[in-house]
């Protein structure tokens, strides 16, 4: 047998192709690479994962030429709110190609829009799910909107036009507003990973902001694909400040906006929520200020007829209270007259009867001296030395003085001793 060329084999296999797979076919896949050449033509790859492991099971070239591609594109954007862009899962119609050189492609000759909306709202429904599963899904939702939201951290493009109208709408009004932009890529493949980044910066100075805003305007629509994506959600879901987004899409809801605490269409929506709250706690404020003038006026009407009612009462219970201070003055000052000339009639009484009074006390005074001298003359006769004498005691003296111890004494005094009745002249011997 022959031996086949290379060019052979692969024309014998175009042939065989080209004859079994005559027909058109739709086929689901997910578009992994897109790439738009400079003579228009798209350059495609498909793959397809396996679904729990995610690993690619199959994956095929594809193309769709210049003449097709314009239309295509320009249907499956203005249905689906998107381009057609690596990521996504789409429904073609596709013819089976092999080429000698080139090998086995597809060639697309159209794309069901419907079916790639289908699998974003599944993508979405899986992803809220698995937020739910988590415990995670309404935190945000359920935290407490200040009052007064008036430091605003801001995660955006600096270069977004949404962004700028954002700021001139806020500066134009006449109430306050902290603002920083926290910046984050707001289209393409890297919006996750710098919006995660601007809020864990926001996260760690938490304490100086009332709330999170998340705009963007200006880009494309098809750019919102990277708004829903698990692990920003999570992130929003799970942020401990309340997230306001404004992200400028009005035909549908991305993931962060279901999961933020307040979703507005765009971000002059989203200033002009925060003036109007301003504007209405100036109202509150008013009017709180209004009912405590109010009050203050009620108040002081209130203390005025009280102060009036009690002065009333004091002028009355005063006049009461003198009077009856005067009555009693007039009662003291009779009995004080009363108890005065009583007195005076005492002492004129005193004074009358003083003399016999004085006699009386003289003689008393005078009768009790001469008892008492009586008395004494009586003692002093008893305890004289004539009676201690005849009580049988003896008087001793020497020289004239009176002996009491015989310590005085020595050997050749001459002694007198006295007897009640004579007396003796002794000599010391010893």
């Amino acid at each position: 047998m022959e031996p086949l060329s290379l060019f052979e084999l692969n024309h014998l296999v175009r042939e065989a192709l080209d004859y079994t797979f005559r027909q058109e076919y739709w086929i689901a896949a997910e578009i992994s690479e897109l790439r738009v050449a400079n003579n228009g033509h798209c350059y495609l790859e498909f793959v397809e994962k396996e679904e729990r492991s995610n690993m690619i099971i199959a994956k095929a070239r594809a193309n769709i030429w210049r003449n097709n591609y314009q239309l295509i594109a320009q249907d499956f954007e203005q249905q689906t709110g998107q381009r057609l862009q690596a990521g996504i899962k789409v429904l073609v119609s596709a013819q089976v190609t092999f080429h000698e050189l080139y090998g086995y492609s597809l060639n697309i000759l159209d794309i069901d829009p419907t079916y790639t909306l289908g699998d974003l709202a599944k993508r979405k429904k899986e992803i809220l799910k698995q937020l739910e599963d988590d415990g995670v899904l309404t935190l945000n939702k359920e935290l407490e909107l200040p009052r007064l939201l008036s430091r605003i951290a801001v995660i955006s493009s600096s270069t977004a036009a949404g962004y700028g109208d954002f700021c001139n709408q806020l500066e134009q009004t006449p109430f306050r507003f902290t603002t920083q932009l926290f910046p984050a890529v707001m289209q393409g493949e890297r919006i996750e990973e710098t919006m995660i980044a601007a809020l864990n910066q926001i996260a760690a100075e938490m304490e100086q902001w009332d709330a999170v805003v998340i705009i963007r305007g200006g880009g494309a629509v098809s750019d919102l694909n990277g708004f829903d994506t698990y692990l920003l959600a999570s992130n929003v879901a799970q942020f401990p400040l309340p997230i306001l987004t404004g992200i400028g899409h009005e035909r549908d809801d991305t993931v962060i906006d279901m999961v933020a605490h307040t979703r507005l269409k765009t971000p002059t929506a989203v200033a002009a929520f925060l003036i109007e709250r301003q504007r209405d706690e100036l109202e509150e404020v008013r009017h709180l200020e209004d009912e405590l003038n109010e009050a203050v006026i009620r108040r002081l009407e209130q203390e005025r007829f009280r102060f009036e009612q009690n002065a009333r009462r004091f002028q009355h219970a005063a006049t009461q209270y003198t009077g009856k201070q005067r009555e009693r003055l007039l009662r003291l000052t009779k009995q004080l007259e009363m108890r005065a000339n009583a007195l005076l009639l005492h002492q004129h009484y005193q004074l009358d009867t003083l003399p016999q009074r004085l006699e009386r006390a003289v003689q008393q005074q005078l009768s009790q001296e001469k008892l008492h001298i009586n008395h004494l003359e009586k003692h002093l006769q008893l305890a004289g030395p004539e009676r201690m004498l005849q009580m049988g005691f003896t008087l001793t003296t020497c020289n004239g003085k009176v002996v009491r111890n015989a310590a005085q004494l020595k050997a050749g005094d001459k002694i007198t001793t006295q007897f009640a009745k004579g007396k003796v002249t002794s000599t010391v011997d010893a």
